[in-house]
């Protein structure tokens, strides 16, 4: 294959993905590593993408799609993820929710548990965890952390939702990334996420990642825990076959994979 060839066919999994792991890019194009490397090198060189450990990172990396895309991608495996975190939690737990479309997932499943209280900053899990009639009484205790909105907005977000995060500790804190890397740890897209995950982390005193298979040895632009200080990722059952599955795997106490199933 012409390097011409192989530079095109990573751009456009640069495009796709906005990172894209040096195994990937070995197993897409069936190429040796020390291939890889200098087509790596030569891209960087031309001023379409940056090395970052363990491969390529798109200088013009696109923001995560969409709440209401993201919900419609490996939905199944998002559910069962949901539902095999909601089976951990216990009566008079206080737990952090963010915003992203596996934790509103969970907060679905959460409505079958009661005595939890909920803090988030996502306008649909709160929504979801209150979804009974007027007169009817919530099985949790919901809270929803004040701040800034923007248009078309489904959370709160800036200085004021991090400070209210700090009025409380809570037991557990749920959050799902934009990728989990075996060395970056979780990381965000935008700041404002980046900066509410971080202070759940340090006011939690567990922190479970909730993250399907395809955001395995993703990095994105910013990190907000290492996985020193994860308790325990829950990924779907394809998690194995994901290359950067073992380096993760080998850091965290704890990794459940959780099979989708048809419902």
């Amino acid at each position: 294959m012409l390097q011409e060839t192989r530079l095109h066919r990573i751009r456009a999994l640069l495009a796709t993905l906005g990172h894209v792991s040096t195994e990937r890019i070995i197993r897409e194009l069936g190429i040796s590593r020390e291939t890889a490397r200098r087509d790596i090198i030569e891209l960087e060189a031309l001023g379409v993408a940056r090395r970052v450990h363990g491969g390529l990172m798109a200088l013009n990396a696109e923001p995560e799609a969409p709440l209401v895309v993201r919900s419609e991608v490996k939905a199944r495996e998002k559910r069962a993820i949901a539902r095999a975190a909601a089976r951990r939690l216990k009566p008079g737990q206080t737990l952090f929710l963010d915003a992203g479309s596996t934790t509103t997932m969970l907060a679905e499943e959460l409505r079958t548990l009661s005595g939890l209280t909920v803090v988030t900053n996502s306008l649909n899990a709160a929504l979801k965890l209150c979804a009974a009639g007027e007169h009817e009484t919530l099985n949790n205790s919901i809270i929803l952390l004040g701040g800034s909105m923007l248009a078309g907005a489904q959370e709160t977000r800036g200085d004021l939702t991090v400070g209210e995060i700090y009025r409380y500790r809570a037991d557990v804190a749920l959050l799902s990334p934009v990728g989990i890397d075996g060395r970056s740890g979780a990381t965000s897209f935008y700041p404002h996420e980046a900066a509410i995950a971080r202070a759940m982390v340090q006011q939690a005193d567990q922190l479970i990642l909730l993250a399907d298979s395809s955001k395995l040895g993703l990095t994105s632009r910013i990190n907000y825990a290492t996985l020193g200080q994860v308790s325990a990722l829950i990924t779907d059952g394809e998690a194995a076959e994901n290359p950067a599955f073992s380096l993760i795997e080998k850091s965290l106490p704890e990794v459940v994979l959780a099979p989708a199933t048809s419902r």
